[in-house]
């Protein structure tokens, strides 16, 4: 393999959280619900699926147990803000402490245990394209269902009656609850949706990215799945490109290091946030497209006798 082949397979590695956690994020924004949570939905799908994969001896096995544990986490979260009418911004923050916290305590006893990797799935003729065959046609599965997920999070939003109603709601869901549509249910089904996205991408991390369980090991990226929806206007298209940017710069930071370019480790460790931030100030400066594309509802709760 290629100098340039292994840069590209670690790139798409380092970015396929970022993107699967951001996809689930935008559709539970556009149905007007603001998630702060994602990184603790993130590790604890993260420890779920080592767990799993664990006890099983089957990596697929652990990839469901890590959607599982990220939709029944942010399940969670849909009863506080959606039946309880909790803020949505502190249940958010609060999800995240308490996963971080949670997930440290349940994988205590497999910290250091040598994981279980997902096997390769190698597409024939394709994985043999010179540079690019052997890091896009030669992944696993998590990566196959990015894209997947990239494609069918598209055709759902702008293409289907129930993407229009997610919208709609996220729009007005006062104007929707008018026409009939079930905004509470509808709310709850986007979130589940989001922590099943954010336990996959957790399960990425513990089951390829790191084949291991240690604490924290989501390491700030649902933050930067946060800050992916916005770059991205909440369209899942630009999700994918802005997925890979910030990848690369992650991964940029560590070749660097390995190199041993003179510049301190802790400045590098820093690009992927510093480039985030960045990225929202240059995106904050276009007020009107901001507006036109941020879900008029988002974070806004609601009541139906109100």
């Amino acid at each position: 393999m290629s100098i340039f082949e292994a840069i590209l397979l670690t790139v798409i590695t380092a970015s396929t959280p970022l993107v699967i956690a951001a996809l689930g994020e935008l559709v539970t924004e556009r149905a007007g619900v603001l998630n702060l949570g994602v990184e603790g939905m993130m590790v604890m799908g993260a420890v779920t699926a080592f767990i799993g994969a664990q006890e099983t001896g089957s990596p697929y096995i652990g990839i469901l147990c890590g959607i599982l544990g990220g939709a029944l986490f942010s399940l969670l979260f849909a009863f506080l803000t959606l039946t309880l009418i909790a803020n949505q911004v502190a249940t958010g923050l609060a999800l995240t402490i308490l996963g971080i916290g949670a997930s440290g305590m349940i994988g205590e006893s497999y910290v250091g245990l040598p994981g279980i990797r997902l096997p390769p799935i190698v597409i024939p003729f394709l994985s043999d394209i010179p540079y690019i065959g052997s890091a896009f046609f030669k992944q696993d599965i998590i990566f196959y269902m990015s894209i997947a997920l990239v494609v069918g999070v598209n055709w759902f939003l702008f293409r289907s009656r129930t993407g229009l109603k997610i919208r709609a709601i996220g729009d007005n869901h006062q104007s929707a609850h008018a026409l009939g549509i079930k905004v509470i249910r509808t709310r709850y089904l986007a979130v589940l949706f989001g922590g099943a996205c954010a336990g996959l991408a957790g399960a990425q991390l513990s089951l390829i990215y790191t084949p291991q369980w240690t604490e924290n090991m989501s390491g700030g990226r649902g933050w930067i799945a946060l800050a992916l929806v916005v770059f991205s206007s909440w369209r899942p298209w630009r999700i994918l490109l802005g997925g890979y940017l910030f990848g690369a710069v992650t991964i940029l930071q560590l070749h660097a290091q390995a190199l041993g370019i003179g510049v301190p480790s802790q400045f590098l460790s820093m690009l992927p946030y510093a480039a985030t931030i960045v990225v929202l100030l240059i995106i904050s400066q276009n007020r009107r497209t901001t507006l036109i594309n941020t879900p008029a509802s988002l974070g806004r709760s609601f009541v139906p006798d109100r």
